[in-house]
């Protein structure tokens, strides 16, 4: 994997050569994570700038907005990954590049396997999801308004996750070991 996108935690992409990137000040990481909210679709250039600007836009929002673009493309590796399309731009990453998505495909997983009768397996599958947090999702940016629903939709996930895991591990008959957890 080339980079990887992180947002179980403060925002971060981490390059596997170069180690995690430098994302700039709070209106870059804002753009960049309203981009990857929306991965592979388009954001017009109006919404970035009332979601990165807060509403109160100045003068030169349009034209630093071409700056931030840039400088993120040229930090992401070139055009193929961050796109110009008619009226905004569109960030192309797969969903196995994202924390996020594989800690959902995890947990599903675990769901699935827990349903089936598995309940070992299903343990192990939630472990790996979880162990993908690194602490509040977008803990960096989480005053920012486009965010917050994706930071609480996120937060009940893990939440569901826990509980996932503590009935994978009542299961397996690990009672004692979850009475301090469960408290």
């Amino acid at each position: 994997m080339p980079l990887e996108f992180r947002i179980l935690g403060p925002l971060e992409v981490y390059d596997e050569e170069r180690g995690a990137l430098p994302l700039g000040g709070r209106k870059r990481r804002a753009l960049l994570a309203l981009l990857l909210l929306n991965r592979n679709e388009l954001v017009p250039r109006d919404r970035l700038l009332e979601d990165v600007w807060g509403g109160s836009n100045p003068e030169s929002a349009a034209s630093s907005l071409q700056v931030y673009v840039s400088r993120l493309r040229k930090l992401l590796g070139g055009s193929d990954i961050l796109e110009t399309r008619a009226g905004g731009y569109s960030l192309i990453v797969a969903d196995e590049e994202v924390d996020a998505a594989r800690f959902e495909r995890r947990l599903r997983e675990g769901r699935q396997v827990l349903a089936s009768g598995q309940p070992e397996e299903a343990a192990e599958h939630v472990q790996q999801a979880l162990a993908l947090w690194r602490g509040a999702p977008l803990a960096d940016l989480a005053y920012e308004d486009f965010v917050q629903s994706e930071i609480a939709r996120l937060e009940e996930l893990r939440l569901a996750a826990r509980e996932e895991l503590f009935e994978a591990q009542l299961a397996l008959g690990r009672h004692a070991e979850l009475v301090g957890e469960l408290e």
